[in-house]
């Protein structure tokens, strides 16, 4: 069952001037640490944080609350799994927000799908929910030993989601 989708598209050159006017400011509003550590980490640094701006959007649009009603930028983490393949891990108000839209007896996973093409970026989210006995539990990624996973049917900081 699909409890949200979310897309987003984002101008690569609009982020890449607000990294310049803004820089730290911006990213440490935004984004989390893994996150600017892996953006900071590549030569095209504007388009990887355009790709997870993107991606956050697309996630709040999916949770039904867009930037509001306790969602705020980083409770939405874009992480890579060990293979590389994008998901995403929710913490404090958007944790609590898919728990409050996640039927009892269930658990929900979110897709993600990251793409650009300057000057463009862009992203999916899609939200499912499935029996808790057929779900997928995907191992975080190395180095995000500072995200406390948790079942995603379960409020609270940390809560994590992903899989297909």
């Amino acid at each position: 069952m699909i409890l949200g989708l979310g897309s987003d598209l984002v101008d690569i050159r609009r982020i890449a001037r607000t990294l310049e006017r803004f820089g730290e400011r911006f990213t440490r509003r935004c984004f989390t640490e893994l996150e600017r550590a892996r953006c900071d980490a590549r030569l095209a640094r504007a388009e990887g944080y355009a790709r997870r701006y993107a991606a956050k959007e697309a996630c709040a649009k999916a949770l039904g609350t867009g930037f509001g009603r306790g969602v705020f930028w980083r409770d939405i983490g874009v992480v890579n799994l060990l293979g590389g393949r994008p998901t995403i891990v929710l913490t404090g108000g958007a944790a609590a927000r898919l728990a409050a839209i996640t039927p009892p007896g269930m658990r929900a996973e979110i897709a993600v799908s990251l793409t650009d093409e300057p000057p463009l970026a862009q992203a999916i989210v899609v939200i499912t929910a499935v029996p808790v006995e057929t779900a997928v539990n995907l191992p975080l990624p190395s180095g995000s030993a500072s995200v406390t996973p948790l079942r995603a049917d379960r409020a609270g900081p940390g809560a994590r989601t992903g899989g297909i």
